[in-house]
């Protein structure tokens, strides 16, 4: 068969295993980034009206009040970039990780049902707002995180006893040639 750019690109992209790069990085990031913001106040009144809405985390909000609350949710948040970032070395903890990413992801993407004002409609359509975009976004949260827990998974199958070696090479889960 023949070689095309798209298809040496999509083997170069797959051969540095940029997908799972891109993911882990940036699940990283903005756990640690949006969970230190959860930290402040001006974080726990934004996401007051989300939370204190929700069925699943409302009683949080109402056992600990909303600076408290926030601050768990945050705390959270860094728990479970800190165990998606062990899982470069510890693929076990990346598969937990990914599980505190589900939860919560899962959590947050209800809030797009539960939250009034998500949808606005205009001309008899509904359309999300920046409000139900903003939400909208966790539910590829959500997938990254199955992802995740796939590929460290893969690895923790796939790895011999006591090897301890950091991802990201060719030959991960998610696609990539084993």
């Amino acid at each position: 068969m023949k070689s095309s750019p798209l298809t040496r690109f999509a083997a170069w992209v797959a051969d540095r295993n940029v997908p799972f790069v891109v993911i882990t990085f940036g699940m990283v990031v903005m756990l640690f980034w949006a969970g230190a913001f959860k930290m402040t106040s001006a974080g726990a009144e934004g996401i007051t009206p989300l939370v204190s809405n929700s069925p699943l985390i409302g009683w949080e909000f109402r056992l600990f009040g909303p600076y408290v609350g926030s601050d768990i949710i945050g705390l959270t948040e860094w728990i479970g970039g800190a165990l998606l970032l062990l899982g470069l070395w510890k693929p076990k903890a990346g598969i937990a990780g990914g599980i505190v990413g589900v939860v919560m992801f899962f959590t947050t993407s209800t809030m797009l049902i539960t939250t009034p004002g998500t949808i606005i409609h205009l001309n008899g359509m509904g359309y999300m707002n920046n409000l139900g975009l903003f939400l909208y976004k966790d539910i590829i949260n959500l997938g990254a995180s199955f992802y995740l827990i796939a590929y460290f998974g893969g690895r923790v199958v796939r790895q011999p006893a006591g090897a301890g070696k950091a991802a990201g090479g060719a030959g991960a889960a998610g696609g990539a040639k084993a």
